[in-house]
């Protein structure tokens, strides 16, 4: 990675401050593991397994808030190119477009300029995983019945943001020498969301024909 890239990518570019993980929980030492696998440049598609004895609320949990971290910094470095005027939908090229709701303000799917959906996105995704009561930090308190649908349902929004930058701002993303690194983040959270079967065969459409290029 490049040394300016290295900056844009270390520079706190996202909207907002990262969740992490308190040292000397479970959770940190899995997270710590999932980034070693990672690093030490491992089979993606072998990387993404819960591991042995492990629980799987927990593998997904720590996954969940890591992709979180690393897309929210992906869409950072491109969102000043992204703005109402270039994207005035929240689309992946002329046959997807996606429309924003949620349990406040937009109650029925409402199209909207790409900028706004993902500030309005990533906020939600923010709250989700800071409520105690759905992303728990402490050891031994339960996770709740429906955490699993939950993850999937965030993990298939950040998807769209893939679908998006991919399609509307991969010029971007070659200029600034950052294609391997989102291509190395596009292909570990496809890996892992296959693997676990965490989201939706049709949500995967819009990309298929790069990621049968990349991901085979």
């Amino acid at each position: 990675m490049s040394i300016a890239l290295k900056q844009v990518f270390n520079k706190d570019r996202t909207f907002r401050p990262k969740r992490k993980f308190e040292p000397g929980t479970q959770r940190f030492e899995l997270h710590k593991r999932a980034q070693a696998s990672l690093n030490s440049g491992v089979d993606l598609r072998g990387a993404v397994q819960v591991p042995h004895g492990e629980d799987l609320n927990d593998w997904v949990a720590v996954h969940v808030v890591d992709f979180f971290n690393r897309i929210n910094l992906i869409y950072g470095t491109v969102c000043e190119f992204c703005t109402e005027k270039s994207c005035p939908v929240m689309s992946g090229g002329p046959r997807y477009e996606y429309r924003w709701q949620d349990e406040h303000k937009y109650k029925r799917p409402t199209p909207l300029p790409a900028p706004v959906y993902m500030s309005l996105l990533m906020d939600w995704i923010e709250v989700q995983i800071n409520n105690e009561d759905i992303f728990p930090t402490s050891v031994g308190i339960p996770f709740p019945k429906n955490f699993i649908q939950i993850c999937k349902k965030i993990l298939c929004r950040l998807f769209r943001v893939f679908v998006h930058v991919y399609i509307h701002h991969f010029d971007r993303m070659i200029q600034m020498g950052a294609e391997a690194h989102v291509n190395t983040c596009y292909k570990h959270f496809y890996y892992f969301c296959t693997e676990l079967n965490l989201i939706d065969r049709k949500e995967l459409e819009p990309l298929k024909e790069m990621t049968s290029r990349m991901c085979h």
